[in-house]
């Protein structure tokens, strides 16, 4: 049998005593509270340790006490444990942990009412305009069960004109779903899949740039920054929301966008428009490095309010720029069908600066020796070598409806993501105009940045001449590929597939046939100052003037060409190394992997001096 026992009854902190919850002789369990302490706006609880009798108690409501005082005395014996329990009623190991509390249901209330299933009028209106809905959009983007969403229960700034529930109702996360999430994690570290992601809502106020999902937007771009994360971003919407009157001012006070701009050139940035995306949206879109737009998609730096609010005129939202206007003047870099596809397209793209995949097949490379005709002034499409060249599934084009007579794009070589800039010589017989060349320039801007190594197919007459050719800044916008290409951090390859003519073969070569770490022919190759019928018009004119007799001026023009071409093809250009090699175009792979190497270009910037020295760059040209 127990012994009787005193135990002293001390306060837990020093404080003052906010509630008194027994008296003397009261018979208490083990658990029990005996005197609740307040302290630094928290509540502290005596509970008794063991069961027993309270024989003291020296405090009441009101007192200040010091932590360990003796507030009472408990005696505990064995006749008292008869009637009282030594364990806790409440112990742990009987509760039940599937119980939700008030205040926990409460929360998943409030999440509930923000999911699609909970709001299917607003479902329905996307299923008519052929639309997913922006979590839809997210869901099919992010790796599955990856997604963690930040500011779920943000609302719209307009308490002061709609009730809460309402507000609750209608404007669920503000319009903006965002948060982290992986993309592409079962191909590349978790480390390298760690992306920010943000989807207008345009169910939510037409997807407008509301004051709270501008806070939002502003915590996700700095996070991104912080930890150098890509961004994706589905614009849809309609640039700032004036109903937001809970906030005051002009509404210019507005980081996002500055945030935003301040990220190219250190991280991926990709857009998404999809619907209508006009003003604020448009401009965060216009932001990114690269645009995906689907079907239908209308983009513009204002819509048709704004338009018509400046008096110039009145427009419906599919004429103010309507998606074959932007993807032809170079706005739009992919065009897709539907935002299924651009959602597949945004994590295909994000891939390429994810780092080198394990496993990947190549074409047979058999094929490559044909891709070019024989004839040598025969146009052929340079996507059939460079389809050839790349892993199997391994190329996505960019800008394709823009500068056509340049193909842009990013291609994967034994698992290894290059950029890649080829002539086509079915456009302008492969000139490079100023379209070409701004399109090029930029692209290469872009590798540089995200430490992407280059692959160049040089197939030039040189660059576009003519008055209407310099009716377009054609010595500014052509000098740019010699600027940029000058100016490259990564490393450079130039394969020359058949033409490599004048200043528009070198700025395929980065300036000079020597800046590469290689520079190739095929057998096909030939090189010069300018293109051998030219040359041979303007250099041997008196000598084809004296020849009277058309069809012997025709002959002799053809030998003068064939003789040109002898000193100029590629086996006679490698014979003065003005070519490292000629080779078999099936070797062209192992020549591209043996120059630029298995060095991971992204991970080692070189000291640039900018503000921010995590960069290679200050920043990509939007354009």
């Amino acid at each position: 049998m127990r012994a009787a026992e005193e135990s002293p009854l001390s306060a837990p902190v020093t404080g003052q005593v906010l509630r008194v919850e027994v008296a003397v002789g009261d018979v208490v369990d083990a658990g029990t509270e005996i005197v609740v302490v307040e302290s630094m706006k928290s509540e502290f609880a005596l509970v008794a340790e063991r069961a027993g009798a309270v024989t003291s108690l020296s405090v009441r409501e009101g007192d200040a006490v010091t932590a360990g005082q003796t507030l009472g005395t408990l005696r505990t014996s064995a006749s008292v444990a008869d009637v009282a329990r030594d364990e806790p009623a409440d112990a742990p190991a009987d509760a039940d942990l599937d119980a939700i509390r008030p205040d926990l249901a409460e929360v998943h209330a409030r999440h509930a009412v923000t999911r699609d299933d909970a709001r299917p009028a607003a479902v329905a209106r996307r299923r008519a305009r052929g639309q997913r809905t922006a979590r839809e959009n997210l869901d099919a983007l992010c790796d599955p069960g990856t997604f963690v969403e930040v500011g779920p229960l943000a609302l719209a700034a307009q308490r002061s004109r709609r009730p809460l529930e309402e507000l609750i109702e209608r404007s669920p996360a503000d319009g903006l779903v965002c948060g982290v999430a992986r993309i592409n994690g079962d191909v590349v570290p978790d480390d390298r899949a760690d992306t920010v992601v943000l989807a207008y809502d345009a169910t939510v106020f037409a997807g407008t740039q509301g004051a709270t999902n501008h806070y939002k937007k502003d915590r996700m771009l700095d996070v991104a920054g912080r930890r150098r994360l890509p961004v994706v971003l589905f614009a849809e919407g309609g640039g700032g929301r004036p109903g937001d009157v809970d906030v005051q001012g002009a509404a210019l006070d507005v980081p996002a966008f500055q945030l935003l701009a301040r990220l190219s050139g250190l991280v991926p940035l990709v857009g998404v428009a999809s619907g209508r995306c006009f003003a604020g949206n448009a401009a965060l879109l216009g932001c990114c490095d690269v645009i995906i737009a689907t079907e239908g998609a209308t983009i513009g730096m204002g819509g048709p309010a704004m338009i018509e609010g400046g008096g110039l005129g009145t427009f419906t939202p599919d004429e103010v720029g309507p998606l074959d206007v932007q993807a032809s003047n170079g706005v739009v870099d992919v065009v897709v069908e539907d935002e299924v596809e651009a959602a597949a397209v945004a994590r295909r793209y994000l891939s390429y600066f994810q780092g080198p995949l394990a496993t990947w097949r190549a074409p047979d490379q058999r094929a490559l020796r044909r891709a070019v005709p024989e004839r040598r002034v025969r146009a052929y499409d340079v996507r059939t070598v460079i389809e050839g060249l790349a892993d199997v599934d391994g190329w996505l084009e960019l800008r394709a409806g823009f500068g056509t007579a340049i193909v842009t794009g990013l291609v994967r070589i034994e698992g290894r993501p290059h950029g890649l800039v080829a002539n086509d010589p079915r456009r302008l017989g492969g000139a490079i105009d100023s379209d070409a060349a701004d399109k090029a320039a930029r692209f290469l801007q872009l590798c540089d940045a995200h430490g992407l190594p280059v692959v160049s197919l040089c197939d030039t007459p040189g660059f576009m001449v003519g008055p209407d050719a310099e009716r377009t800044g054609s010595v500014r916008h052509m000098s740019r590929l010699f600027v940029v290409g000058a100016n490259l951090t990564v490393p450079l390859v130039t394969v020359v597939l058949r033409k490599a003519y004048g200043l528009g073969a070198m700025a395929m070569a980065g300036g000079s046939m020597k800046a590469p770490l290689a520079t190739v022919g095929w057998p096909t190759a030939e090189m010069g100052a300018m293109g051998l019928e030219g040359a041979v018009r303007l250099g041997f004119r008196a000598e084809l003037d004296a020849v009277t007799d058309p069809a012997d001026r025709r002959a002799l023009f053809d030998r003068m060409v064939d003789a040109a071409y002898e000193q100029g093809k590629g086996l006679a250009s490698a014979s003065r190394f003005e070519l490292d090699d000629v080779i078999d175009p099936v070797d062209t792979r192992r020549w591209i992997t043996a120059a630029l190497g298995t060095a991971d270009h992204a991970a080692h910037p070189r000291d640039t001096g900018l503000v921010d020295p995590r960069k290679r760059r200050s920043h990509v040209d939007t354009w």
